[in-house]
């Protein structure tokens, strides 16, 4: 992939998930239902990550879609170059 996802966000979001639900997680920032897929992503090479919640729990979900460890945030919303 050679273009680079919208920053949707530069500040990780909490969610709150239910055990044994599905989510899909938007990898590209086009979606109108950040952090969820809305299927944005039509048309380019993105595809959302799919996951399945192992208990109900929060989860700090990265919202710049430049995380390594998606779709928890890592952290990588520190790096980025300030807004201009």
């Amino acid at each position: 992939m050679s273009e680079l996802p919208k920053i949707a966000g530069r500040t990780p979001t909490k969610v709150s998930l239910e055990e044994g639900k599905n989510y899909a997680y938007c990898t590209c920032g086009l979606s109108e239902n950040q952090p969820f897929c809305d299927g944005g992503h039509k048309g380019t090479d993105f595809k959302p990550i799919v996951f399945t919640a192992e208990a109900d729990a929060d989860m700090h979900v990265c919202m710049c879609k430049r995380t390594a460890n998606g779709p928890r945030c890592d952290g990588t919303h520190n790096s980025l170059p300030a807004e201009s």
